[in-house]
């Protein structure tokens, strides 16, 4: 059997017009974000962490503790356990994600009821405060005020 001479893009397209789309989609899809578990493990780890605080003197608050806690993550120093690049721009997509991952704001209020106990020297009642982030450069910090 003889070998067929393959045809030209142009006269196969000839004979074979486009298929046109009669039917939509019925369902969408979307790619999600978010950090991985081993990630936030990783931020909380590898923090510095700051907290100022005491318990109030004053005879209207009686004995309330008041106080913050500021949590400090170079995102460059994690150039050795992670895959992406640990700069800037990695920074503030990781401060984006976190602003909304109840897992993260979960692990900042525990550090922060922990710290507040060691420096009021006892137990605290902590209400959990609204976390705010923001970074700069590749540091991301997040803040959260402590109040019993």
């Amino acid at each position: 059997m003889k070998p067929q001479p393959l045809e030209t893009l142009d006269s196969l397209l000839e004979k074979k017009p486009m298929a046109r789309a009669a039917r939509v989609t019925l369902f969408e899809r979307e790619v999600k974000e978010r950090l991985s578990v081993a990630a936030v493990e990783i931020l909380i780890e590898r923090a510095r962490i700051l907290s100022e605080g005491k318990r109030s003197a004053s005879p209207t608050a009686a004995r309330a503790y008041f106080g913050s806690t500021m949590i400090t993550v170079d995102v460059a120093t994690l150039a050795d356990v992670v895959r992406e690049p640990c700069d800037a721009r990695a920074a503030a997509r990781v401060c984006e994600l976190i602003r909304d991952d109840a897992r993260v704001t979960k692990r900042v209020h525990e550090v922060a009821r922990r710290e507040a106990q060691r420096l009021a020297e006892g137990p605290v009642r902590v209400r959990p405060g609204e976390v705010r982030v923001r970074a700069q450069g590749t540091f991301i910090y997040l803040d959260v005020d402590v109040e019993e």
